[in-house]
């Protein structure tokens, strides 16, 4: 299976596949609205609006870490709203790790290795860069902010 056959389920309840962006650079990325690096949702969301005809922001909660993300996906949402302003593509609240790892997330892992090898995500805002063809390009730790990964990809931030 591709990565654009995988069945995802937005926040809102719909099942979607990734092939509506087909062509387009992702970032995918989990999220939390507890925890330290929460604040990254306001680089994510300027990011995203900036550079939305070519990348393409996608937010995963996930509660795997310290229970960071313990609401209903209505909760989520709403706090996104509030706080954040988010207009990039949420998703249902799912796994990254173990048994229960949602499909799109062991397809990330399987093609990108995060530090000294490890497959597992290792907290909140692990993200991954995935190419126009679907190709896994980079895997950042959750430190790396959406400033850095836009003057990586740009060349300057706001260009």
């Amino acid at each position: 299976m591709s990565l654009y056959e995988i069945p995802l389920t937005t926040i809102d309840g719909q099942t979607v596949t990734l092939d509506r962006y087909r062509g387009k650079r992702l970032l995918v990325v989990n999220v939390a609205s507890r925890c330290g690096f929460t604040p990254q949702y306001k680089g994510l969301e300027e990011l995203y609006r900036r550079r939305k005809d070519d990348l393409i922001v996608l937010g995963f909660p996930c509660n795997q870490f310290g229970r960071q993300e313990s609401g209903s996906n209505e909760e989520i949402r709403q706090f996104c709203d509030d706080y954040y302003s988010v207009t990039f593509p949420l998703f249902a609240r799912i796994d990254v790790n173990g048994a229960s790892a949602h499909p799109l997330y062991r397809f990330l892992k399987a093609e990108k290795r995060g530090f000294l090898g490890r497959e597992a995500i290792a907290w909140n805002f692990t993200k991954f860069l995935v190419g126009p063809s679907g190709d896994v390009l980079k895997r950042y730790g959750s430190r790396v902010k959406p400033e850095a990964i836009e003057k990586e990809l740009y060349g300057f931030v706001g260009s």
